[in-house]
């Protein structure tokens, strides 16, 4: 893919993994509509780009030993830390939570998925 246009796939890709997550697992709270997609699409391209792939190569040795359930807890932390940084910048009219931690693991489960599936058809 091009440059420029990579990452807007990225955006428009994560954006709508956050929907089918938020139509799957329904004790997900969100408000903000459309923002909220567009905020949160934005975050996770970010955090996908910097943050997983230097987490899952620090995390190797535990993917290796757990046979691939520690992803699980990569998901789970990259939804915890969209979560709390829709929190604490405070954008208008968007709000993302999580009930529990439970909600946090299927939240991981499905998010997981939904990213194999969509990279699966992409490539």
């Amino acid at each position: 893919m091009d440059f420029i246009t990579k990452p807007i796939w990225s955006i428009l890709l994560n954006a709508f993994v956050l929907w089918v997550l938020t139509l799957v697992v329904t004790d997900i709270q969100h408000t903000g509509g459309l923002h909220f997609f567009v905020v949160g699409g934005v975050v996770l391209g970010l955090v996908n780009f910097f943050m997983k792939p230097l987490i899952k190569v620090l995390s190797l040795p535990f993917v290796i030993l757990s046979g691939g359930l520690f992803l699980i807890v990569i998901n789970m932390f990259v939804l915890w830390f969209l979560s709390y940084f829709i929190g604490i910048i405070e954008f208008r009219d968007v709000t993302f939570v999580f009930p529990n931690w439970a909600t946090y693991v299927i939240g991981a489960i499905v998010f997981g998925i939904a990213n194999w599936l969509l990279n699966l058809l992409i490539k």
